[in-house]
Order: structure tokens, then C-alpha cells, then sequence
């Protein structure tokens, strides 16, 4: 008996929690979308597989190598709470800074493991740059510490739109500008959000961050909650790549509400076409305006149209191929698992969550609404009639949102072809999220 007590031991069995077991009903809900509804499986199978992994007594996986903390400010240490050897969590208060001004402020911890080294003392003046406190879970990270610096460091969401400019026509939108108005429609989805969040006691950040999510846009999402609040990555980047996923599920009946049979049977007047320099100016002088107005938000704009001007020049075939291929399918990859690995069952099932899926739903469903408002209201100043379910691609899930327009189009209409006429609003969508993302890290400034 004692041998085979000493087996269980070797083995992950006594370690499985009820939290575990309730993530693994969420993960199999992730695989039937992703599998046999084929509800953004691209996205939505990685996240799951990483939240398994997440969600087993792993080894070698997500542990921490020695981590130092930096002081941040000038100051004097106040209170020291922890002591070598202690084990600590996530955001656990490590120590406090008294500053100049008298202002308090607490030392927070960025990894569960324990206290490897305390540097300081209560009383010591410290300055910015000194080593507060190092912490470790191993001498070495494991796999997945590595992997999710690509988020931490914002490196997979700026790649992730390199790849989406690679593989979008702007041309939709430079033949019929006004769709610009239809994509900054939806983005009052996000102030909406931002402001119910603000009244259900997020903080401001939080709130930023959680509001994007009605953008319909993963890798923005993931970029501000990482600037703004990263301790609500999980259920934010979850929250966006699930309802991206359910758009064919979610607009179809808010679009159905707020428009009439003949509004659907709309027919738009084709498109002119649009030139290769028409392309290239455009890629470059929202690039130079985007900048200017919203630095912030560069990394992202930047790269989605450095993405498409690779694919527009027809001089670097190669790289375009690559960025719409092998770097895009690469980077989805590991940000998808990377997200799922912080689906563990103690941060995700929380009272916390639920609010902000809830919320999420709410941003995405005004999102959609403004866009074909706001379409009806520009056929109420305009000769040239816009289909208003072309609105609802005003979010910038490209190209679903899109294609979500000319299937409903085609239940009114079948030979009504709303597709390329979708793809603007979709496009400008695109570019109005990232705008919106760059604003909010520019007026409440990043972690």
C-alpha cells in the first residue's frame, strides 16, 4: 500500500481542484465552437489547449525563473511585508514607497512563486532603478514564460496586424470614403462599455481596456488590457476572441431589429476602381495622420499598414506572402495559447469575469447597433442609398463581420452582392479601434 500511495503521489491526480475541473467544461465549450461549429477555430482551438494546459498540475510549463522588481521612484520605504524564503502570489502587496510628495505607493507582486532576495529595509531611501525584491518559482522559466513575453512586450498583437494589412484591400473604402463615418460608428460601443464599466466599480484602466472589447479586435484587446490592466488579460482576450468567433450568432438578430425588409433589399451602385498609387497614398498618409494625432497608438497602425503597403507595392511578393502566411499563422499560434495559458481556474472564475463578459456582449451588441444607425441616418442626407446592414461591419472583425453583411443581404435580396461594400465599414473599423486603443493609453497613460 505504501508503494502505491507513493505512486499517486508521483502523479498530478491529488492536485486537480473543482476550479480545474469546471475549466475543463469551458475548455470543451471552446472546442465544440472552434471544432464542429468552426466558430473562429484559428483563434479559438490555441486558446483552448492552452487553457487546459492551464488548468492541469503541470511541471516545466508556466513557472517563473528569478525576476527582479525595480523601484519605479524616488522614496523612502515605509512598510516591507515580506521576508526570504515566503511564498506569494500574483498582485500580492510586496512593499510600500513613500514618495516626495507623501504619497503612498505599493509594490505589487508580477508572479506567483516564492521571495528569493528582499533588498531593502524599512526606512531606506531608495532611488528609480533599485532592486526591491527578486522572486522565483525555478531557476528556469518554463515553456510558457517565454512564450507569453510576445504578449508582455507587445510584440504578437503589432505582428498580428502586419498580417492583416498584408491580407487586406483598402480599396472598398478609398472608392467610397464615407464609410469611415459607419466604422467610428461602432466605436461608440466602446465609450458606451467604458462608461458601464466605470458604474459597475472598474477603474478607469480596467474600463479602457475592457470597452475595446467592443471593437471586435483580439489583438487590440490584448494590447490595451496589457498597457491598461493586465490583470484582467485572460477574461478580456476571451471575451474578444469568443465573441469574434460568435458574430455570424450575435449580429444577424440586433441587425433584424433595427432595419426594414426594403432597407435589407437595398441595392448599392458598384464601386469605382482604385488604383495601386491610390493604395499606397492612402497606406502612407494614415500612417503619417494616425501618428500625429494618437502616437500611442503607432505600433499597431504602423504595422497594419506597413503590412499592406508589402502587399500593395507588388515589389516584395515574398514578404507579403510571408506576413500573410507563415509569420501571421506562426504568431496566432502562440498569442492564442499564450492567452489561454492565464485561463487558470483561480482567475478566471470570479465574479469579475462574469461582469466583464457581460459587458463585452453589451459592447459588441451596441457596436453593431450604431454602425446601422448610424447608416440609416447618412440614407437620410444622402441620394446614393446605403444598405444598412452593411453598418454592422463597422466592428473590426475582418472579414467575418463583412461576410456576416452579404449573408443577411442575401436572405432579403439573393442577387444583392454587399460584400466589397461591407469590407469599408469592416476596414475602417479596423483602423477606428486601434485609434480608440492609442487614445485611451495616450489620456490615462500605461502600467
Amino acid at each position: 500500500m505504501e508503494f502505491l500511495s507513493g505512486l499517486f503521489e508521483l502523479t498530478g491526480f491529488g492536485s486537480i481542484t473543482w476550479q480545474m475541473l469546471v475549466m475543463w467544461c469551458v475548455v470543451l465549450g471552446l472546442f465544440y465552437l472552434a471544432v464542429f461549429k468552426k466558430f473562429e477555430p484559428l483563434l479559438l482551438v490555441p486558446i483552448a489547449f492552452g487553457a487546459l494546459i492551464a488548468n492541469l498540475p503541470t511541471e516545466g510549463v508556466i513557472e517563473t525563473p528569478p525576476v527582479a522588481l525595480h523601484s519605479e521612484l524616488d522614496g523612502v520605504v515605509t512598510k516591507v511585508w515580506i521576508a526570504e524564503g515566503q511564498e506569494i502570489i500574483e498582485q500580492q502587496a510586496l512593499l510600500e514607497i513613500q514618495d516626495a510628495s507623501g504619497e503612498i505607493h505599493a509594490v505589487m507582486s508580477r508572479h506567483s512563486g516564492s521571495v528569493a532576495e528582499v533588498g531593502v529595509t524599512e526606512g531606506q531611501r531608495v532611488f528609480f532603478g533599485k532592486s526591491l525584491v527578486v522572486t522565483a518559482e525555478r531557476e528556469v522559466g518554463g515553456l510558457f514564460y517565454y512564450l507569453s513575453q510576445g504578449i508582455h512586450l507587445e510584440i504578437f498583437p503589432p505582428l498580428i496586424f502586419m498580417g492583416v494589412g498584408a491580407l487586406t484591400d483598402f480599396g472598398p473604402l478609398i472608392a467610397n470614403p464615407r464609410m469611415l463615418l459607419l466604422g467610428a460608428a461602432a466605436q461608440f460601443g466602446v465609450f458606451a462599455t467604458f462608461l458601464g464599466a466605470v458604474g459597475l466599480g472598474f477603474s478607469s484602466f480596467q474600463a479602457a481596456a475592457i470597452g475595446i472589447i467592443g471593437g471586435a479586435d483580439g489583438p487590440t484587446s490584448i494590447f490595451l488590457a496589457n498597457q491598461l490592466a493586465p490583470e484582467l488579460l485572460a477574461p478580456i482576450a476571451v471575451a474578444a476572441y469568443s465573441y469574434m468567433a460568435l458574430v455570424p450568432l450575435l449580429q444577424p438578430p440586433i441587425m433584424k431589429a433595427l432595419t426594414t425588409e426594403k432597407e435589407r433589399k437595398i441595392r448599392m451602385k458598384s464601386l469605382r476602381p482604385v488604383s495601386r498609387n491610390e493604395k499606397l497614398v492612402f497606406a502612407l498618409v494614415v500612417t503619417v495622420l494616425c501618428v500625429l494625432l494618437v502616437p500611442p497608438a503607432t505600433p499597431l497602425i504602423g504595422m497594419l499598414m506597413f503590412g499592406n503597403f508589402l502587399n500593395v507595392c507588388g515589389v516584395t511578393e515574398r514578404l507579403s506572402k510571408a506576413a500573410q502566411n507563415e509569420v501571421i499563422n506562426v504568431v496566432t499560434i502562440f498569442l492564442g495559447a499564450s492567452v489561454g495559458i492565464t485561463m487558470t481556474g483561480q482567475k478566471f472564475l470570479q465574479v469579475e469575469t462574469l461582469k466583464i463578459l457581460g459587458l463585452g456582449i453589451v459592447a459588441f451588441g451596441v457596436a453593431t447597433a450604431m454602425g446601422v444607425l448610424m447608416a440609416k441616418l447618412m440614407n437620410v442626407f444622402s441620394k446614393d442609398k446605403i444598405n444598412p446592414l452593411i453598418g454592422s461591419a463597422g466592428v473590426s472583425a475582418v472579414p467575418m463581420a463583412a461576410r456576416v453583411s452579404q449573408v443577411e443581404g442575401q436572405k432579403a435580396d439573393p442577387g444583392n452582392y454587399l460584400l466589397m461594400h461591407a469590407m469599408g465599414p469592416n476596414v475602417a473599423g479596423v483602423i477606428g479601434t486601434a485609434v480608440v486603443a492609442g487614445y485611451f493609453i495616450a489620456t490615462l497613460g500605461g502600467h
